[in-house]
């Protein structure tokens, strides 16, 4: 498994090219005035709201999603957070009522792998939803992000993806060190088509067997998980070891459409992304 010092590599060697490839997050219409050369920021925005999931489960508990209304936000370079890069910081505002927010002046020379937007509030789980990925453009943004969707991960919900994946299992893969996905650390990730539809059968894999040894996914009612396949909701979980921050690699198995995507996560946080086509054409 690959170890922080992946990143640092990353810093030192740019913009891979063999890590890229065509197209845009789903999160973002690529629209926007155009980046400064002399004056390297973009403005993000769009909408901070309840994971989509986390939404329907509440809902089968006869609870409505929270509002984020006046949430901070932090855009940053995940990875970077993860090992404690002093300028992996790059922009921070605030969620406006109703949820839209708007962040100017974010200084995409510090992105490397990715831009995200990070969410923490008591009664949530501290989380980076990955907005821009360089895996799509083989360079950093040079349009302002707009329309953008960040999640949030209630307890409530962090609670029962622990459940569905199970204490035995986080523990087992954390050397006994955390019984809650929140403890170890996790990656929430959804599988979804050119459409933005969630896909179920689907299979995640990691670079090694390592890797995708620890990738789980939660059944639709949330009550059990597997490590063979996407329920209805797309959705893959994986549980880190607990320890230092890890930076891999998660691909579709069998699907070139879907690029592999350089990813990480750390202990008390997680990082939420989705996985879609490259071709918006593509099946």
């Amino acid at each position: 498994m690959k170890r922080p010092n992946v990143f640092f590599c990353c810093l030192l060697l740019g913009l891979a090219p063999a890590a890229c490839g065509p197209g845009l997050e789903p999160e973002s219409d690529g629209s926007g005035t155009a980046i400064d050369p002399d004056n390297p920021t973009i403005t993000v925005s769009g909408r901070a709201e309840v994971f989509p999931e986390a939404t329907r489960l509440l809902a089968t508990q006869g609870q409505v999603a929270p509002a984020l209304d006046g949430f901070g936000l932090t855009l940053e370079e995940p990875l970077g957070v993860g090992v404690n890069d002093a300028h992996a910081v790059l922009g921070q505002g605030r969620v406006e009522a109703g949820g839209g927010f708007t962040v100017p002046d974010v200084a995409v020379k510090g992105i490397h792998l990715s831009l995200a937007a990070r969410v923490e509030h008591e009664g949530f789980v501290p989380s980076s939803t990955i907005l821009f990925d360089t895996v799509f453009t083989r360079t950093r943004p040079t349009l302002d992000l707009v329309d953008t969707r960040v999640w949030a991960l209630p307890n409530a919900f962090h609670d029962a993806l622990t459940r569905a994946v199970g204490e035995q299992a986080i523990r087992a893969q954390t050397g006994g060190a955390a019984g809650t996905l929140k403890d170890a650390g996790f990656l929430l990730g959804r599988v979804v088509d050119a459409k933005g539809a969630p896909r179920a059968g689907v299979r995640v894999v990691g670079e090694n067997n390592d890797v995708t040894a620890h990738i789980y996914y939660p059944s639709a009612d949330f009550r059990g998980a597997n490590q063979k396949l996407t329920s209805e909701t797309g959705l893959f979980v994986y549980v880190h070891s607990g320890g230092a921050p890890d930076v891999f690699g998660l691909a579709v198995k069998g699907e070139k459409a879907y690029l592999t995507r350089n990813v990480g996560a750390s202990q008390g946080s997680a990082l939420i992304v989705t996985f879609h086509p490259a071709d918006p054409a593509a099946p």
